[in-house]
């Protein structure tokens, strides 16, 4: 059983030429008394002619029964096609093999769903892909995914190792770190009692081995997070994990932009422009209202805190004299907005705790809203210079605290885009990347419901060095140097300058987290040991690789790049995990279940 030939390499050189196709039955046709049938494997397909009059009965017969994806090998004689046949949709399409036997390796029943028809195909649902995944990836748009996968793993390997770097794999068992996300844990059967964690990063161990003296390590971790799902979102991810030593922010920025800029030329042919922008965090929420913006379109908004500050409209005059701000966009074009996406808008702002999202609607040369017979001369001036206000525009306003308003904008930003783009207002190439950093993040976070501080980022992340001494006497101020890479409004990853000094790394443990210096002790001892004994300035970052593929393929979910994902609801489909085990299994791991009853069940639910 030697093919010859993969079912993507035949062409007219081959003219002539015996040969023999191994793989399944893509589709058939019946075109008066002689079968064509696409014969397809993982590089592509080729067409095969069963021509009665050449075939011994037998061997037609068993075409004739062939359905789809059946497995089958066949022999023939490769030949160009007749004038006016060819097929300029595949790349064997100006021949085709005449077939001179054929061996059914294996018969297929009826499919769930066709592999041969991708508009059909799409409308599946995904539950049933998931369910059948082995014949999903079959489709030829789902091994295409999977070969981009392999190929920017390939390009990220191969770069970072021309750049000196070291790969290590680090332990997919580890300890409890219950700071961060929540974890999977895993019982102990040798040590009753106590458990393991998977790791959400391999954040510690990459720490602990620039202090080994590896200096460049990297690796395609696996990672796991026990938290609730979306499209870009699974339990176990992978992602690219990178540390060095002796770096600054600016090394980090050059390493992945030349690595950005390798993996999109590898993936899809496509030269993208470096050095990125670079743009503060406080600039980034002033101009986009988020952390992560698109910026191939405008929309951006406006301070009119000073302007409105002693505004006849009352509203916003107290906002600005209790220390807010008052924030304006121009979603221009979009005066027609129905009542239900003005109900819409302002339903964001309600789900940020503001009251809404004013408004205005400048129609027939008129400005249409409640607002505007409390606005001054000067403030419609104002108005008009800084959002070039014109006829059909709707401009909309929010007024709060400072990352208040900035994140209802945001939001509204992102939905009024969407509202245009779906009326041809609004066009954003589908090969347009607009990559930058976001950096000088704030380094902590309140927590109001636990009247603490937290890390906006992750502990480790070290402030900038004329930021330490505010780390007791004013922790709102400290900018951490944390970084994020932004592309098309995703975050495709993020990482920052360590702590590396352990009387640092103490101080924000205990005395700006407050975390009780016995637990420090627990869960990160062995760090501030290492520290001690000479822990090279050192930082890194981690890049989302199946959100990275996911963009590279063009598609919304990262299900649609890995090979067996898990639903929104953390389950396989296909093989029916999770599921129970053995009252054996857990006696061996001294663990007892005890399930909520059913009446608490519905009341949860």
């Amino acid at each position: 059983m030697k093919r010859t030939h993969h079912c993507n390499e035949l062409r007219i050189e081959h003219t002539g030429q015996e040969v023999t196709l191994c793989g399944w039955v893509h589709s058939r046709r019946d075109l008066g008394g002689v079968l064509f049938i696409d014969i397809r494997d993982r590089e592509g397909r080729t067409q095969v002619v069963f021509d009665p009059s050449l075939l011994p009965n037998e061997v037609f017969e068993s075409a004739a029964s062939l359905r789809s994806e059946c497995v089958i090998m066949v022999k023939g004689k490769v030949r160009t096609r007749p004038e006016g046949t060819t097929n300029p949709k595949i790349a064997t399409g100006e021949v085709e093999v005449v077939a001179n036997s054929l061996d059914i390796l294996n018969r297929a029943e009826v499919l769930p769903f066709p592999v041969d028809d991708p508009q059909i195909a799409a409308q599946v649902s995904e539950d049933l892909r998931l369910q059948y995944r082995y014949i999903d990836l079959r489709r030829p748009e789902m091994a295409r995914n999977l070969r981009i996968r392999h190929n920017v793993a390939t390009a990220t390997r191969m770069y970072l190792d021309e750049q000196g770097f070291i790969e290590v794999e680090t332990p997919t068992l580890f300890k409890s770190t219950p700071e961060g996300a929540r974890e999977f844990i895993v019982p102990c059967r040798l040590n009753p009692g106590l458990f393991y964690a998977l790791p959400q990063s391999p954040q510690q161990f990459k720490q602990i081995l620039m202090v080994a003296g590896i200096e460049k390590y990297f690796q395609l971790a696996r990672c796991y997070r026990d938290e609730d799902l979306r499209a870009d979102r699974q339990p176990e991810f992978t992602q690219i994990d990178i540390e060095m030593s002796f770096i600054e922010r600016k090394d980090i920025y050059n390493l992945i932009e030349g690595l950005l800029k390798r993996l999109w030329k590898v993936a899809i042919g496509i030269d993208i422009e470096t050095p990125f922008p670079r743009i503060s965090f406080n600039e980034v929420m002033n101009r986009f209202g988020i952390d992560k913006p698109d910026t191939r379109f405008d929309l951006e908004l406006i301070d009119f805190t000073d302007i409105f500050k002693d505004s006849g409209f009352k509203l916003f005059a107290n906002i600005v004299s209790e220390g807010g701000v008052v924030k304006a966009m121009n979603a221009k074009g979009l005066a027609c907005a129905t009542q239900g996406q003005m109900d819409a808008i302002n339903e964001i702002g309600k789900n940020f705790g503001a009251k809404g999202v004013a408004w205005i609607k400048v129609e027939n040369g008129v400005w249409n809203s409640p607002l505007v017979k409390f606005f001054s001369e000067n403030e419609k001036s104002q108005l008009q210079k800084k959002l070039n206000i014109e006829d059909g525009d709707l401009i909309l306003f929010s007024a709060g605290p400072w990352l208040q308003a900035c994140e209802i904008l945001g939001r509204v930003r992102l939905y009024c885009a969407d509202l245009l783009k779906a009326q041809g207002k609004l066009n954003i190439p589908s090969n347009k990347f607009n990559f930058l950093w976001v950096v000088d993040f704030p380094l902590l976070s309140w927590d109001k419901e636990n009247n603490r501080w937290y890390s906006s980022h992750h502990p480790f992340t070290a402030p900038l060095p004329e930021d330490i001494p505010l780390l007791l006497s004013d922790p709102k101020k400290v900018r951490g140097q944390h970084y994020d890479i932004v592309v098309n409004g995703v975050e495709l990853g993020g990482g920052s300058i360590r702590i590396h000094q352990p009387d640092v790394q103490k101080t924000v443990f205990e005395e700006v987290l407050k975390i009780p210096s016995d637990i420090v002790k627990a869960r990160f001892g062995y760090m501030l040991e290492a520290f001690k004994y000479g822990a090279p300035p050192h930082g890194g970052i981690a890049l989302g690789f199946d959100r990275l593929v996911a963009m590279l393929c063009g598609t919304p979910s990262i299900r649609d790049v890995i090979a067996f994902p898990k639903t929104a609801k953390g389950t396989c489909l296909m093989t029916g995990s999770p599921g129970n085990v053995d009252a054996k299994q857990l006696r061996d791991l001294h663990i007892e279940v005890k399930l909520p009853h059913k009446e608490t069940i519905k009341k949860v639910n």
